[in-house]
Formats: C-alpha cells, sequence, structure tokens
C-alpha cells in the first residue's frame, strides 16, 4: 500500500519501489496517464514538489523521496449546492461513494434543476469545508439505485475517468427480473442503439454501441415467478441492463418502458457494489450499497455473497 499523508493543501506519497528512478513527468503521464493540458497545469503552476522543493520534472526520483502535490486548493464553485440526505458509503480527501436512492436523477440537465445526487454532493462537500468541484464520474438512471462514485479534486477525477475506460472500476447490479431463467450464468453481448419510435427508449441494434453484460443468478422466487440477477458490465451504455435482460425475453419487474410488468413503482435494479484499485494508497477498495426501497424490492439477500 502507498504511504500517504495530508498536510494542509498539499498531498504527500513516498516513492516506493514502484516509483523510484521514474521521473514527475512518467508518473503523470505513463501510471497516472492524465491529459497533457492538466500536466502542463501541474508543471508551470508549480503544484508539484519533492522533499519540499521545486523539482526537475524529467530527473528520476529516489526511493524514500516525498512527493509532494497540491490537490486541495479552493476552486469556484461550478455547481449549485442543494441540501438533501445523503448515505455516504465511503469517503476520503479523494473521493467519495454515495448511495443513490430512487427517483433521483444522477445529475442536473440545465442549470434550474438542482434537485439532484451532483448538487446534494457538492452541497456536502462545501458543508465539510472543502470548497471545491464535485466531479462525477459515472451515472445510474433515475429510477435506478445504489453506489455511485464521485472525484473530490481534478487529479482524482482525471484518474478514476481513465479506469473506468479502461474497465478497472467494477460495477455489480442486482436485478430482479420477471420469470425463471433456462440458462443461469452467461453473458449477453449485443449493441445498444436509441429507438427511433421513443425518445428514451433503446434497443437492441446492430448499428448501436458495443455493449456486454454478465449475468448470474443467484435464487429464484418460483411462487411469483421471479428471478434475482446479479450483473456486472464490461461496458457502461443507457439503459443496458434493462435492454439486454428484455432482449433475451426476461424484462426488470416494474420496468414499464421495456414491458415488465408493474408490480414495483420502479425498474427493480440496484447497483450493489464498486471495486477498483484506490487512485493514490492502492488499496483494494470494494464499496457495498444497502438496498433503500421501503416496502422492500429485494428480499433476503446477504450483500455480503455479492
Amino acid at each position: 500500500m502507498q504511504q500517504t499523508m495530508r498536510y494542509g493543501d498539499w498531498y504527500q506519497l513516498i516513492v516506493l519501489n514502484n516509483w523510484e528512478g521514474k521521473t514527475i513527468e512518467q508518473i503523470f503521464r505513463d501510471d497516472w496517464k492524465v491529459s497533457k493540458k492538466m500536466i502542463h497545469s501541474f508543471r508551470t503552476d508549480k503544484k508539484v514538489q519533492v522533499n519540499g522543493k521545486e523539482y526537475n520534472w524529467n530527473v528520476p526520483l529516489s526511493a524514500r523521496s516525498k512527493l509532494q502535490l497540491r490537490l486541495f486548493e479552493e476552486e469556484e464553485i461550478q455547481i449549485a449546492p442543494h441540501f438533501q440526505e445523503i448515505k455516504v458509503l465511503y469517503e476520503d480527501d479523494h473521493l467519495v461513494v454515495l448511495n443513490k436512492p430512487p427517483f433521483m436523477k444522477t445529475h442536473p440537465n440545465d442549470p434550474t434543476d438542482t434537485d439532484t445526487l451532483v448538487n446534494a454532493a457538492q452541497f456536502h462537500m462545501l458543508a465539510n469545508g472543502e470548497v471545491r468541484n464535485i466531479r462525477q464520474i459515472h451515472r445510474l438512471d433515475r429510477d435506478t439505485s445504489g453506489a455511485i462514485l464521485f472525484a473530490k479534486h481534478a487529479l482524482a477525477g482525471a484518474i478514476l475517468d481513465r479506469m473506468l475506460v479502461e474497465r478497472k472500476i467494477k460495477r455489480t447490479y442486482l436485478a430482479l427480473a420477471q420469470g425463471i431463467f433456462q440458462k443461469k450464468k452467461g453473458t449477453i453481448d449485443a449493441p445498444i442503439g436509441r429507438d427511433r419510435h421513443h425518445p428514451s427508449k433503446r434497443r437492441i441494434s446492430h448499428s448501436g454501441q458495443a455493449a456486454v453484460t454478465h449475468y448470474h443468478v443467484i435464487k429464484e422466487d418460483k411462487h411469483n415467478h421471479l428471478s434475482y440477477v446479479k450483473c456486472s458490465l464490461e461496458t457502461g451504455r443507457t439503459h443496458q441492463i434493462r435492454v439486454h435482460l428484455k432482449s433475451i425475453g426476461h424484462p426488470l419487474a416494474g420496468d414499464i418502458l421495456y414491458d415488465g410488468n408493474p408490480i414495483f413503482n420502479r425498474q427493480a435494479l440496484h447497483a450493489v457494489k464498486l471495486e477498483f484499485i484506490h487512485p493514490f494508497t492502492q488499496e483494494e477498495m470494494k464499496c457495498l450499497a444497502p438496498f433503500l426501497d421501503n416496502p422492500v424490492i429485494f428480499k433476503n439477500i446477504d450483500l455480503d455473497t455479492l
């Protein structure tokens, strides 16, 4: 695990074996893979020091050196804060994982729209004295609940965005689907595109974007003809799980947009787990999101087994 420490606006990392002999330039470019624009900003604004002093970005670092980054300075706030009760699953100086309730949008569609999780996350940061813009890493549909990851400063945002693209952030969902599956485990590899006849709907389309969903039936409710299905995504297309499970004859319960029976007041889909390597400490992170519905949709499920 990386040895780190915060002091004021600065964050310190001890140069260990994996960085010994590398330059600051190489760490930003090859390890963190951030943009040239961000590298230029850190360099010209002198936001990087070694052992408390300015350091040549192209000189190799020695083991046990103290690499110091100015990450926590105040920013002009671009996102309107809006108080709402939110459930924090994990939080540190760099990121926060929230448990989104159903019926809340992840982000605003226009500047007057402030009743969203992003606005609530921004309020949470400011209330804690962190005068920086929250950065959303991924999203969930309005009626889907569960874990969402946010970054609390620009460098964390850039690294986590790249990790998402490289599929290094694993997202696990639990769906309650209609019917009893003949094949209890499998992969749905089918591109998804817009439905020309319905502006908010998606469909399987040969000209759509690649989409891959892995599914595993973990429990069956044969009395009500329902299946509890664990799903993991290789891609993050809009309505991906909803479209893919419908395409094999098992729409989500409550998902009337995709022909599910209206037995719940929303589609039965919950982002139950996030797993990733912390971008700075290198810790293995696993965040489990408890179910939020009342009355309960997902019954007698042990989160630790997922």
